[in-house]
Formats: structure tokens, sequence, C-alpha cells
């Protein structure tokens, strides 16, 4: 394992055209990996887990997998510790329209159940992706405990989104007062960020602001009831931006920075985290130096934002999902493609004396025989001992095929 520890860029204005980039020193890693599959997918339990996962207080680990299941439109899981080992729990299997078909990510709502969207399945015959609209569902365990080794959830689909141009959701974030901000998509390339409301015991779309044509990431929100994300076009250069969203009483869209497609990076996918001093960090996905994409900071200071490079990537096919940040400050990523085997890869960036350190953490694999995965899609969650875990879209079992590719995906761990 090579770690490269790289100078923090000098500083640039939001309105400066260039960004400097970064010295790159190599350096031995001082620690040693361990990673670990910790479930393969079959296709009856689910299949290409595209999303991240949600850990509980006890470590257990929930996730979706966009397809397969009972009914071939995904799943819910659960992944437990049982002694050394884990425990794969399916949860719940989508069912034909208008249950919902392929999960994005599940979040714990305030009353500690699960709340996602499906991307499909909701209302048959929407016209603007020629098949069906999306949903936002929740979860609950039994109410009674389990006797049987198999004991699904119960799932209640809270809204249906209707036959317009913002019909698919991707992903939901709650705010303190228990609104849902919705990312969306549609035919016409149609892309938008959807606020949901509880109204008399069910739930209203109140308001829809529209990106522009370009797809919207995940969002976050301030203190103050901000949302911030990325879009993937657009923007000043055509190459994607970095936004605030002011949806308290109306759409009001801040740009915040403007990629220019060169060693700042293009085509931001994955969204962004804050720090605890509120400063904002994220990936593109193509772009930098080293053509494999980039991971920026945005500071901000006196009512703008000043954009830092903090690292080049290697290699094609770059982050498609965000950061996390540990207590101590260091950074965990994943790239959907690249690494030492143009399959994917878990990578660090540890922050000392104004540098950053570079550490490849694990390069998944896609040649015949192995079984770690393939195309990395989601974030790195951790647990309170650090370790780190995530999946990979394919790969896995590469005997035979799923759905024509090889391999369903899989749940990984990497121990420090």
């Amino acid at each position: 394992m090579i770690s490269r520890t790289i100078s923090r860029a000098a500083t640039a204005a939001l309105a400066m055209a260039t960004v400097f980039a970064l010295t790159v020193v190599l350096t031995q890693s001082a620690h040693a990996q361990t990673f670990k599959v910790l479930h393969t997918f079959t296709g009856a339990d689910g299949a290409f887990p595209a999303a991240g996962l949600t850990i509980d207080k006890a470590g257990n680990l929930y996730g979706t997998a966009s397809g397969g299941g009972s009914y071939g439109n995904g799943t819910v899981f659960k992944l437990s510790h049982k002694g050394s080992g884990w425990v794969f729990t399916p949860l719940y299997s989508f069912q034909p329209p208008p249950d919902g078909s392929g999960p994005g990510p599940v979040v714990f709502g305030s009353d500690g159940s699960l709340y996602g969207t499906t991307y499909l399945g909701g209302l048959k015959d929407c016209v603007y992706d020629q098949t069906t609209c999306g949903t936002v569902f929740n979860l609950k365990p039994p109410a009674s405990a389990c006797k049987t080794a198999l004991c699904p959830w119960t799932e209640t689909v809270l809204y249906r989104f209707p036959d317009d141009s913002n019909s698919n959701p991707t992903g939901l974030t709650f705010d303190p007062a228990g609104n849902m901000y919705i990312p969306t998509s549609g035919g016409n390339e149609y892309y938008a960020v959807a606020k949901l409301a509880s109204s008399n015991g069910g739930w209203q779309e109140t308001l829809q602001c529209p990106s522009g044509g370009y797809s919207v990431s995940s969002v976050i929100l301030d203190a103050t009831g901000n949302l911030y994300g990325v879009v993937d076009g657009g923007g000043a250069y055509g190459q994607g931006y970095v936004f605030q969203l002011n949806m308290s009483g109306g759409c009001l869209w801040n740009g915040l920075y403007s990629f220019q497609g060169g060693s700042d990076g293009g085509s931001p996918a994955g969204g962004l985290i804050f720090d605890n001093s509120g400063n904002l960090y994220g990936t593109t996905e193509g772009g930098g130096e080293g053509g494999g994409g980039t991971v920026f900071e945005l500071l901000p200071s006196n009512g703008n934002w000043t954009f830092s490079l903090l690292y080049s990537l290697t290699g094609g096919y770059g982050p498609v999902a965000s950061l996390t940040m540990d207590a101590a400050g260091n950074l965990y990523g994943t790239t959907f493609g690249g690494g030492a085997y143009a399959a994917g890869s878990v990578f660090k960036l540890t922050p000392s004396g104004g540098s950053w350190t570079y550490t490849d953490l694990h390069d998944f694999c896609s040649s015949p025989g192995c079984s770690d995965g393939e195309a990395v899609a989601s974030n790195v969650t951790l647990d309170a001992n650090g370790n780190l875990y995530g999946t990979a879209l394919w790969g896995g079992d590469t005997s035979g095929d799923c759905h024509g590719l090889v391999g369903c995906g899989t749940v990984w761990e990497i121990t420090p």
C-alpha cells in the first residue's frame, strides 16, 4: 500500500479562473488494512447495491439493493454482528407497482424507523420516463419480537410522485421540522429538488425547485436551513457547480463555485459534507491533473466561499459518492472505476501541517476469480471503532451472470 503526501493548494477566490495544482510527494503507508467481504448478493436476496449503508447505535448496517429480490424490484437488508461474523437479513422485497422499484439509500427518521425512496414503481404509465413514477416509503420493524429467522418489516408508501416532470426521486434528507428534501429527475433532462411536508396524516409536495437541466446530488442542511449540493453540469463553464438553495420562501439558488473541467475537476456527482467549522468537502467524477476526478474544499468567508483543491485522482471514472470524515478530520472516499485494476477503489486523505497524505486502502478487481466486487457507487460508512463499510455495485460471485452482468454486488468491510 502506498501513500502520497500533497501540499494543500493555495486558495483561490470564487471568481478566479484557475486553480493551482498540488505538489505530490511519495511516502510509505504506516498501517496495513484488512479487507473483507461481508455479503455477496445472489439476485434472490438483492442485486446491484448502488447506495451506501446506514448504521445504528448498535453497529447494525442497513442498505438497499436496487434490483433483485422476490419480485426483481430491489430489496432492503440488514447486516448484524454475530460473534466474529455477520448475519444478513432481508427486511423487504419491493413488489410490482404501485409499491416501488429501484430503492435508493435509507435513513433513520426521528421515530427510529427507516425512510427512503424508489426511483420507479409508484404509478403506472409515467410519461416522462416511459415506465413508472417513484415513491417515498417507510419501513418499520415488527411490533412484537420475531420468532423466525426471516421476519420482514412493514413497508408503507408515504407518497407516490405524480405523472409530471419531477417523477423519479433519488434519496431524501430530513430537516429538524421533519420536512423531506428530495432530488428528483424526469424526462427531457428535467431535474429538481422537491420539498415534502407532512399534512393531515399524509405527505404533500409543497415546492419544486428546478436545477436547469442537470442532475442534482443528495443535499445537506446547515443550521439555518439552507441546502447544499452539487449539480453535474451547467454553471459558468458547463462543468457543474456547487450550490446553496434556500426553499423557505421559494427557490433561491446561489452558485458557490463553478468547475472549469481542468485541474479543479468537472462533473461533480457525489454530494457534499460539512466539517465542524462549517467548511464544505466534495468530489468530482472527472477532470483534475490525473484525469480521475478531484477532492476539494470550500471555506466560507464574509459571505463568499473560497475553493481549495485537496487532491487529484488518477485514472478514469472517479468518485460518484460523497466523502466521509472521521473525528480526527481524515477524509474517506471511493471511486467508481480507477484503482490498480480499473474496477474502483477506497482511499483516505489525512491532513497534517497544511498537507494531505493520500492512502490507497483497497483496489477492487474485475478479473475472473475476484470476489471483492466491482464499481463502487457508495460512500464509506464508519463505525465507532473506525471500521469502514460500503457496497460494490457489481462483482462478487463471478461464477455466473446477474441480469447480464457478472456478479450481483457485495457488501464490504475495511478494518484499520
